[in-house]
């Protein structure tokens, strides 16, 4: 008899196993997309399941976070730097964050990549966190470190900790976001944006970015509301992000056949035509034309305050 695994925010049984995946499947996915090799980190795995959990967070089990050399080859092949930078895409969340912050306030950026939040804070003092040392950072105001060192040595330290895209990669979210807590002054506001499980990229057959050993959850209104109770956070708003960086996957999501559902990986002839289909047709729209605004949110922003 299979076990039930915990929600890794409440500690609760999971209620439902929405399906078992092949980690084969998944290797081969993540070669035939990228040209990644993960049989290095997967292959003492026989198999993936995807569960939900009571307060909406859809998990991964095994959790397991991708590595350094999964993270370098990963973003020398998909040059994700480049685009989740580029200035052609304006990004909502760094505008709402600029409006939060105040003059002289001291902002920590975890998972920064190469810092593109900074530009928006120009009468904050900036810091940026990153383990994986995938970006250049020339400037003195990056720290190579993960969120657990940076707690340690730098505690109550910031009016403003964000975390853009990354919770959703980590193997224990929850401690992770204790973690932030942490470097945050009491009265200081934490904010977090994650994919929202209800958009376009569920909506893509086989689309491997959303499965270990890069995405471990899938996130909603109800999980991240979840989270801040769980921390003792009061939250300020839940907002929509819409598509920015990730224009791509919109267009991928409304040309994908509509396979999943119940499923969301399958090794068929059908599945891999599907997401073939869905990346050329997608490229080619996204090069043409921009993202509705009638469009569904592409993330979602949590704005939650530690208490004095």
């Amino acid at each position: 008899m299979q076990a039930t695994p915990l929600c890794p925010i409440t500690g609760l049984p999971a209620t439902r196993r929405i399906q078992p995946i092949s980690v084969r499947l998944i290797i081969d996915l993540w070669r035939g997309a990228f040209g990644v090799a993960t049989k290095r980190q997967l292959a003492d795995i026989d198999h993936f399941e995807l569960w939900e959990s009571p307060c909406g967070l859809v998990f991964f089990q095994p959790m397991l976070a991708g590595d350094e050399v999964f993270y370098l080859d990963l973003h020398r092949r998909g040059n994700f730097d480049r685009i989740l930078s580029s200035p052609r895409r304006a990004r909502t969340e760094f505008r709402r964050v600029a409006e939060l912050v105040r003059r002289g306030d001291k902002v920590l950026d975890v998972g920064c990549g190469e810092g593109a939040l900074a530009p928006h804070l120009s009468d904050a003092t900036y810091i940026g966190l990153d383990p994986n040392p995938h970006a250049a950072r020339p400037q003195s105001n990056f720290r190579c470190e993960t969120a657990v060192q940076h707690a340690a040595s730098h505690p109550e330290e910031y009016d403003v900790v964000c975390a853009f895209h990354v919770i959703e990669h980590v193997a224990d979210p929850l401690d992770f976001a204790r973690c932030l807590i942490e470097c945050m002054k009491p009265a200081g506001h934490l904010c977090i944006v994650v994919p929202h499980r209800d958009s376009a990229l569920t909506e893509i057959p086989n689309f491997v970015v959303n499965a270990p050993p890069h995405h471990l959850s899938w996130w909603n209104e109800g999980s991240l509301q979840t989270l801040a109770r769980r921390l003792d956070l009061l939250v300020e708003a839940l907002e929509p992000v819409p598509f920015s960086f990730d224009s791509l996957i919109y267009w991928m999501g409304r040309f994908a056949p509509k396979l999943t559902g119940e499923l969301y990986f399958r090794a068929h002839w059908i599945w891999h035509s599907a997401l073939a289909w869905s990346w050329l047709a997608g490229r080619t729209c996204d090069a043409l034309f921009r993202v509705p605004a009638s469009a569904r949110p592409s993330g979602l922003m949590l704005i939650a305050r530690k208490p004095s």
